[in-house]
């Protein structure tokens, strides 16, 4: 998704802490922020580690004293992301703050309602929600709906015992988040993080969560044959199974495919059973004939190379369509100002292979400017990108500015 440009510079800044009290971990944080803060701040971004959440109302309170007026939007996590740093499982909290005029954003929740369009026209919206909200997945499609670009992207509160969303404070449940107006300039892309185990199937027969036929076969018979299984042989064939996920996608993704990579329109999801009496398997989500699946698993190696795509791909779009020959400064060249991330809790450093490990290949993918690039986020039970909700996936924006 591509934003339409806004005539100013905005001005992001972000800090991030640790410490077992919460509140020494806002002062270590806002001591930073201090030296690099907008003049005149107007939304800010609030990541609460797990163990912070129980005093997620005193620290808004307390943002709210440093900077009165300032809107802030975010959630409680089992993991957050900053520059180059991963907190899991650390008394942790992020910050982000920017200065973008008052009149291209709203913050909205269950007890404030984003405005109509005639009102507010958005564009696009980031969003926080409850992993515990009934119909989570048409929720999402009907806020996408609500806006001009039919873009949403964030992600699911992950705390394991108190998921919080904040949108002007504290949230239990529902859609949170800040919508904008074409105004503001955006750039977001998605990085799936799976394999594919085979070709592209096409669900013939199917009823709620259970898939009876693909591409004419029945559907077991299909992923015994696709893995190599042997049903006489039970015991490898459970501990391959555990290891299946299955992708989702809408007709379309048959020609989505990028380099062997899953592409936007393909939802990973696990597979939940298998019934040998009608040859059939289970999915986490209900299905439709009609819809594409392909068995899958979880790829260290597949979600580096798709990382790497986004990142080239999110700087192509800031690229001047034209380069003068003379050498003379490019027109019509943007920057990066600030970043937005939300990944799965399954990532991170212990899925690439080392501590922050995916926050410093995110940091390569996007290029030298991005060392010293303003980010802020945090790992999500589910990340949110276009219409979709994703599971094993990386939801990158980027704010940006003219060259």
């Amino acid at each position: 998704m591509k934003a339409a440009r806004h005539a100013t510079a905005p001005v992001f800044a972000a800090a991030h802490a640790s410490h077992p009290d919460a509140s020494m971990a806002l002062g270590l944080a806002l001591a930073q922020l201090e030296a690099q803060a907008p003049a005149a701040p107007t939304l800010g971004w609030c990541y609460l580690a797990e163990a912070h959440a129980a005093q997620a109302e005193a620290v808004l309170a307390a943002l709210a004293r440093q900077w009165p007026g300032v809107a802030w939007v975010g959630a409680s996590a089992a993991g957050l992301c900053a520059g180059g740093v991963e907190y899991f499982d650390e008394p942790a909290l992020v910050l982000m703050l920017c200065d973008l005029p008052r009149a291209h954003f709203r913050v909205f929740s269950g007890r404030q309602p984003l405005p109509p369009a005639e009102v507010f026209p958005a564009h696009v919206a980031q969003v926080h929600a409850d992993p515990a909200t009934p119909d989570l997945d048409e929720l999402i499609k009907e806020l996408s709906q609500r806006m001009a670009s039919g873009y949403l992207f964030g992600g699911l509160a992950s705390a394991r015992s108190r998921a919080l969303s904040f949108a002007d404070g504290v949230c239990a449940g529902g859609l949170s988040g800040v919508a904008f107006d074409a105004e503001i300039a955006l750039v977001s892309r998605v990085s799936q993080g799976c394999q594919p185990l085979g070709r592209i199937h096409r669900i013939d027969e199917a009823e709620r969560q259970i898939v009876y036929r693909l591409d004419g076969e029945p559907a077991l018979d299909v992923l015994l044959r696709e893995l190599g299984l042997d049903e006489n042989r039970p015991r490898e064939m459970l501990g391959r199974l555990r290891q299946t996920l299955v992708a989702l996608g809408d007709d379309g993704a048959r020609s989505a495919r990028r380099g062997g990579l899953f592409g936007p329109d393909e939802r990973v999801r696990h597979l939940v059973g298998l019934d040998p009496a009608r040859r059939a398997i289970a999915v986490a989500e209900a299905v439709e004939p009609g819809q594409t699946l392909s068995f899958c698993r979880r790829d260290a190696d597949a979600a580096r190379r798709d990382l790497l795509r986004l990142g080239a791909e999110i700087r192509s779009t800031l690229e001047p369509e034209e380069l003068p020959l003379d050498g003379s400064p490019a027109p019509g060249g943007r920057r990066m100002v600030a970043a937005l991330y939300a990944s799965c809790t399954g990532r991170g450093g212990a899925h690439f292979g080392a501590p922050s490990a995916e926050m410093e290949l995110l940091r390569h993918a996007l290029g030298g400017e991005a060392e010293a690039l303003p980010l802020a986020g945090f790992f999500a039970a589910g990340e949110i990108g276009h219409h979709h909700l994703y599971g094993y996936t990386g939801v990158l924006t980027v704010f940006t500015a003219p060259a």
